[in-house]
């Protein structure tokens, strides 16, 4: 028999005690990484070694330096991206607090619409009563630099962020006014600055012509303060207008159709991922809608103006006037993240309330109606220097321009000849430009203006509208 000293069983009862740790800590470590991995999937995956290994080795050793926040964020866009949709994004931070604040009613600013011109960014229209207004910037003001920051070689994305910010906290612009030598500094207050959706006026006939630029957060409220007002003023049938409107939030398309669709009638199925849910939204009118409905859609109708075409069309007997829609038959969901960054995903495909799935095929108007050729011109480019000597497709559609707008003389197609300098001065003479018989971006807006001008008094799809109401 072994007796062992006090020592010993001293120097035993440790040894026992950490190997008691060292298993304890393996088996914690064992069951952490377990879990680890059920909630995590992607650590299981093979491949995320690769980027694991990756990830260190650029903040390692990549000579210029790494963020981590970049990297990571770089690997979420690159995750989305690998699913090669493209209606799904990741946006960082900046970008997602303004994907977000698109499809609210309001944000917060100072109340300026921009428009780059010949480099710069020129101040385009004001927000009646906004801080820009009350602060005395004005109409064709070249913001130079925000907060002390140059905006020369900054894109226009880059500018709406700056000039946007926390409701209450301040922002100076530096201003070039005209031909004035010294800078003018304005600082303003930031403010919630509404953002309209919805317009309407009352045509021949009792005719409301509501139109709906893109569903919003607050657009469904705007669309019943509408046709309220309209029908003060004796409407008696509805022209609604949703050409080139890109669509946006559910909800708000959904408001407007339990207004017009009657109560009970499908508006539109949603189908989840391998058919394991399916929602029938069915209209909730409380007030029946007794008056005709005419729909005015284009190619660039999509997504939720092609929901409630295709609900008004098919459940609420709504004619459909124009040209067949964009075709986008699928339903994103976006979540936002602490640090503003948003993940907007496709989730769901929509059908129409006739079981149609529309993606890529588009609704088909019922009467088929064009607008004149020159309204799809493509848009002379932002920066464009055009002048004598010039030849290519920007040439050709100047001088298209230039004829539709009775200068008919223009030359060459194609080519930039003394005649398209003559016929373009003498447009910038009657405007009251600078005749310098070259392209300019002043000379670009002011051309887009008097298209849209005559295109509205040549409006085919609307007069057709008209004249389908009032049989």
């Amino acid at each position: 028999m072994k007796y062992f000293t006090n020592e010993v069983m001293k120097q035993r009862a440790i040894a026992i005690a950490v190997l008691g740790a060292v298993v304890f800590a393996a088996v914690g470590f064992g069951i952490g990484w377990l879990w680890m991995g059920y909630k995590y999937p992607m650590l299981r995956e093979p491949s995320f070694r690769n980027f694991a290994v990756s990830y260190e080795t650029i903040m390692d050793d990549y000579l210029n330096g790494a963020k981590a926040e970049d990297l990571i964020n770089g690997a979420s866009q690159g995750m989305v991206a690998s699913l090669e949709d493209p209606y799904s994004r990741y946006l960082i931070k900046e970008q997602g607090n303004a994907y977000t604040q698109g499809y609210e009613g309001e944000f917060s600013g100072v109340g300026i619409t921009v428009r780059e011109e010949d480099g710069l960014f020129v101040v385009g229209a004001l927000t009646k009563g906004a801080p820009a207004e009350r602060g005395g910037i004005k109409l064709q003001d070249a913001i130079v630099a925000v907060n002390d920051e140059k905006m020369a070689g900054k894109k226009y994305e880059q500018l709406i962020g700056l000039m946007r910010g926390e409701e209450g906290t301040e922002v100076k612009l530096t201003l070039q006014r005209g031909n004035q030598l010294q800078p003018i500094e304005v600082k303003l207050i930031r403010e919630a600055i509404p953002v309209h959706t919805v317009t309407s006026e009352m045509l021949e006939g009792g005719v409301g012509h509501i139109t709906i630029s893109r569903f919003a957060q607050k657009t469904g409220d705007e669309f019943e303060t509408e046709v309220a007002k309209l029908q003060k003023q004796g409407m008696n049938k509805l022209l609604l207008d949703m050409r080139s409107n890109p669509g946006g939030l559910l909800q708000s398309t959904l408001q407007i159709a339990d207004i017009l669709v009657p109560k009970g009638k499908t508006v539109l199925q949603v189908v989840y991922k391998n058919d394991k849910r399916v929602i029938t939204y069915k209209s909730k009118q409380e007030k029946p809608w007794n008056i005709p409905i005419a729909v005015l859609v284009n190619g660039q109708s999509a997504s939720a103006s092609e929901v409630l075409t295709a609900a008004l069309k098919e459940s609420a007997g709504a004619t459909v006037i124009g040209e067949k829609t964009y075709g986008k038959g699928v339903v994103q969901a976006f979540q936002q993240f602490k640090d503003g960054s948003v993940l907007s995903l496709t989730e769901a495909q929509w059908k129409t309330p006739g079981g149609t799935w529309i993606h890529k095929a588009g609704v088909t108007p019922d009467v088929v109606v064009a607008l004149p050729s020159y309204a799809s011109l493509r848009p002379l480019p932002i920066g464009g220097d055009m002048k004598k000597g010039s030849y290519g497709e920007d040439v050709k559609t100047l001088q298209t321009m230039l004829n539709v707008l009775g200068y008919a003389d223009t030359g060459q197609p194609g080519l930039f000849d003394a005649q398209t300098e003559q016929a373009l001065r003498r447009f910038q003479n009657d405007q009251k430009l600078t005749a310098s018989g070259a392209f300019n971006d002043k000379t670009a807006y002011r051309l887009l203006e008097e298209l849209n001008k005559k295109l509205e008094q040549e409006d085919t799809q609307l007069k057709k509208g008209l004249d389908v109401l009032k049989k």
